[in-house]
């Protein structure tokens, strides 16, 4: 029997496991194409990360690199500050020593006048007995002492009259009086001085009971 296409069915039948046949062979090689393309995908992707990764060591060594540079000018810039801060200290304990060394020096200096003043009053009392003029002569160089001593700040605490103080008087004696009230300065045996707003020295006092 024929169909309608003038086939007979054995022969249609053949067709048809030949056209599967076919399409089974075209899976397969479209499978191994696949298959070849997907192989080759992993390949490029090998290759991107390993240029990845190289990029990544590059870039980290780069940064290492600038890291040290950056360390290398900071330890040599705490060098240069360490040995000018040494010179520093140096050179201030040095003017801290000449300082205390010559505190005195402006003192002494104005105090020099005063003693050539002294030496010529002894000189001239050896040729000239006169004893008037050589008192006359102390008071002035005692006046011009004093005067130098309170241009530096020096002067006298007032004591006599004065409420007690131990900041300062210094009570050697207690007496009793008539002319003070209880615990009053009623005389002094050795002055006091400030100098400036500090108490150089304070002064030697009999205290009224």
């Amino acid at each position: 029997m024929f169909d309608r296409g003038g086939k007979t069915p054995k022969a249609t039948e053949e067709a048809v496991k030949e056209e599967e046949t076919l399409r089974s062979e075209d899976f397969t090689e479209e499978n191994l194409a696949g298959g070849e393309v997907h192989d080759g995908g992993e390949e490029v992707l090998e290759d991107v990360q390993e240029v990845s990764l190289e990029e990544k060591v590059l870039t980290l060594e780069a940064e290492l690199k600038q890291s040290k540079e950056q360390a290398d000018e900071y330890y040599e810039r705490l060098q240069r500050l360490q040995a000018e801060f040494d010179n520093f200290r140096k050179r201030t304990q040095k003017e801290k020593e000449e300082t205390v060394k010559y505190a005195a020096e402006r003192v002494v200096e104005s105090m020099l006048p005063v003693l050539d003043n002294f030496e010529r009053a002894v000189s001239s009392s050896q040729s000239n007995q006169d004893f008037k003029a050589f008192s006359q002569g102390v008071e002035m160089i005692l006046k011009q002492m004093q005067n130098a001593l309170t241009r530096e700040g020096l002067t006298p605490i007032v004591a006599v009259g004065q409420p007690f103080d131990p900041k300062l008087h210094e009570a050697v004696m207690q007496v009793d009086s008539t002319d003070y009230p209880g615990n009053t300065v009623v005389e002094e045996l050795q002055k006091g001085y400030y100098l400036k707003e500090k108490v150089l020295r304070p002064s030697m006092v009999k205290v009224s009971c």
